[in-house]
């Protein structure tokens, strides 16, 4: 046999991030040489320059847009090729560590070009065996925000719409939150805001800490109520509740 015959294929053969790379120009490693730090073939982002004579050379544009197209390509022939296969991998990676709803799942299916008829059996099988629940997703969301966040349950109904859970799940999961549950959360973040209000008078702390319920769903009246015991109790570092109060 001639030394081509016994010649091992490219680094980069079954590789698409390294065929990217040589498509473009770039040199891949060399078998058994490590990878260049921020390598995309690595999972890490690249600087987007190369080096070159121990310079760095960077990307132009139009490499770029190589890259990104062949990207697009080589994933698009993969869900040519086997649409299945593909499909369920996507679903079982976006649903590592966390849950998600059936609708954002739906939603990354299309975006990478899965057939509608492939995705949506694909996703009725996924609910069957349990691993899509929009009731357990909206349950979940609902606490994990309410206490992390402070939002109260008309804030937190957007985002369980924005995110395609319907409106019988939405509800009974903010039924989780009593008006003991919010008014405990309001104040919570009053009292927080206020230990960096220093030297504010009662009137314009009021309306700050007024907005700032408010951008997080609670109603006018729990609001006000919140801020004006918050300032009666004199929890502000100036001691804005032993001024006069404003008008309501």
């Amino acid at each position: 046999m001639t030394s081509e015959e016994h010649r091992p294929p490219p680094a980069w053969a079954g590789d698409v991030g390294l065929g990217v790379q040589a498509w473009v120009g770039e040199t891949p490693p060399t078998p058994g040489e490590p990878r260049p730090r921020g390598d995309r073939s690595s999972g890490t982002r690249s600087s987007g320059s190369t080096r070159t004579g121990g310079r760095k050379k960077r990307r132009t544009w139009e490499e770029w847009e190589a890259a990104r197209i062949a990207r697009e390509e080589a994933a698009a022939a993969e869900v040519e090729a086997d649409p299945e296969a593909v499909a369920r991998r996507i679903l079982l990676d976006a649903l590592t560590g966390q849950a998600r709803s059936r609708q954002e799942l739906a939603d990354k299916l299309d975006a990478k070009g899965v057939p509608e008829q492939l995705a949506h059996d694909l996703l009725d099988r996924f609910t069957e065996v349990g691993l899509i629940d929009d009731a357990a997703y909206a349950r979940q969301w609902v606490e994990s925000r309410h206490r992390s966040r402070g939002l109260a349950p008309r804030a937190l109904a957007q985002e369980l719409r924005r995110k395609g859970v319907g409106d019988e799940e939405a509800k009974a999961a903010l039924e989780q939150i009593d008006e003991t549950d919010q008014r405990a959360a309001a104040r919570a973040l009053v009292d927080k805001k206020l230990r960096s209000m220093r030297g504010v008078d009662r009137q314009v702390a009021t309306r700050r800490l007024a907005g700032l319920l408010a951008r997080k769903g609670y109603s006018a009246g729990l609001a006000f109520s919140v801020v004006r015991e918050a300032l009666d109790d004199g929890d502000d570092p100036d001691g804005a509740g032993d001024l006069d109060h404003p008008d309501f």
